[in-house]
């Protein structure tokens, strides 16, 4: 119990008092049972993947009973680091089968940090083995695997958390119920959203044989099987819409649901969607280096676009976005926000993230950590630990995440058909385009099975 308040008390004197009372008491952290340890494991233990436990060891009491990976090295380098954080120093069990894993120990936590054509099948076999499952997002490859999702969390009633943590950063929480739940920008009648950081993995690795430390054929799984060329861990294989449905699939999901719990929207009425790959011709690469997308609402437009190459047009919000209402401008992004008041002498308002370097100082050590991105980590970790405790949804219940994702599978999908379309959420397929619903679910590879919502 000792352990679990001081963390709370670390949490309270990072953020500004207010800001960081406001957010504790949304989230219902007061509900956590301090007595619990939580029985956790994680599949996939790359970059994010050890980032996302190791922010939910800082913040409750946990205890890491195994890890899976397909690359042994990999798996090796992060049962040693979690040894040495875990509280009750014991290594964790080690696994390349995650099914085995599920199998083998109960679970009270499983994370699911692999690439994004593992994500279905990995979240939907850990609610039935009974745990609760904090999933990266996109959740989802395509469209009818986010279906399958959601009907698993709520037929086998487990918390499924996906990890858009802008809904759980500080100064974006205070933007939302300070800025635009107080009316400040009026009328909302236009959003864009961007994306300019040059983060297309574009080369030509020779192909070779795939070494004996990595299962190349269980981490390709259920997409298609590429000539090996090179470990495809962080940024190469998402440069592939094999494994994933590049920058729209990766960044703009982000924005697009943080403007959705922004200004409470839901599904879009019609998206459409232009790109190609225009500049960066001369790589494998096959995900788009220039794209842009609408997803329409009444009286609404939201509007994406991104480029891997050249400048962006703020350089303050390379990745951001913007509501422009009729008395004011929001410009948000995960560094900072500005509101820009219509009236000439109206007061402008500026915020900045919240770092916790000083209470959390093992961070600064940490390979690779998104410093900017931890405080938000740790908070969403607290609020999918408190709807585990309350029984209840959390901030970013795979439904919500279900509908950020599937809607930019969906302009991909427009992109590629040229037309815009119109998803059904309850039929489950595109209006009036009968091409457009059989894209709704990729095909898997043998002897991988799609998961179907009709037998969860």
């Amino acid at each position: 119990m000792n352990s679990f308040n001081i963390n709370r008390r670390r949490f309270l004197q990072g953020a500004s008092a207010s800001l960081a009372l406001s957010t504790l008491g949304a989230y219902g952290m007061d509900v956590i049972n301090p007595a619990k340890t939580f029985r956790v494991a994680l599949i996939g233990t790359g970059w994010y993947g050890k980032s996302d436990l190791f922010r939910l060891m800082q913040v409750a009491p946990v205890e890491v009973v195994a890890l899976c990976d397909v690359d042994k090295n990999q798996l090796a380098g992060a049962a040693k680091l979690v040894s040495e954080r875990q509280k009750s120093g014991k290594a964790p069990k080690l696994y390349g089968d995650y099914r085995k894993l599920l199998a083998e120990n109960e679970l009270d936590i499983v994370l699911v940090g692999t690439p994004d054509h593992w994500h279905a099948l990995q979240m939907i076999d850990a609610v039935k083995a009974g745990a609760h499952v904090y999933v990266q997002k996109p959740i989802s490859v395509d469209v009818m695997e986010g279906e399958a999702m959601v009907a698993a969390a709520r037929k086998y009633k487990k918390v499924v958390q996906v990890g858009t943590q802008r809904k759980s950063t500080p100064h974006l929480i205070e933007a939302k119920k300070n800025i635009v739940d107080a009316g400040l920008l009026g009328k909302v009648s236009h959003v864009e959203m961007c994306c300019y950081i040059h983060m297309r993995a574009n080369g030509n690795p020779p192909v070779t044989a795939a070494p004996d430390f990595l299962d190349y054929e269980m981490w390709t799984g259920p997409a298609p099987l590429r000539p090996y060329d090179g470990l495809p861990h962080l940024r190469w294989w998402r440069t592939f819409n094999e494994y994933g449905n590049g920058i729209m699939g990766d960044m703009c999901i982000h924005m697009f649901d943080t403007v959705r719990w922004m200004l409470g929207l839901g599904w879009p009425s019609k998206i459409s969607s232009q790109g190609g790959i225009y500049v960066q011709k001369e790589g494998k690469s096959n995900i788009t280096d220039t794209q842009s997308a609408v997803f329409e609402y009444p009286d609404l437009n939201c509007v994406w676009q991104h480029r891997t190459w050249g400048a962006p047009n703020n350089p303050d919000y390379p990745w951001s976005f913007t509501l422009y209402g009729d008395k004011g401008t929001l410009w948000a992004s995960t560094m900072r926000y500005d509101f820009i008041p219509a009236e000439k002498d109206g007061q402008k308002i500026h915020r900045d993230v919240i770092y916790e370097r000083e209470k959390y100082p093992e961070d600064l050590t940490e390979a690779n950590i998104e410093l900017n991105a931890a405080p938000a980590t740790r908070l969403h970790m607290l609020d999918f630990l408190a709807g585990i405790e309350k029984s209840n949804r959390p901030v970013a219940d795979i439904e919500q995440g279900h509908i950020s994702t599937a809607s930019c599978l969906l302009a991909n999908l427009a992109m590629q058909l040229g037309r815009p379309v119109v998803y059904d959420p309850v039929k489950r397929e595109v209006t009036g385009d009968a091409e457009a619903t059989r894209l709704l679910s990729r095909a898997y590879r043998s002897p991988w099975v799609h998961p179907d919502v009709s037998n969860i």
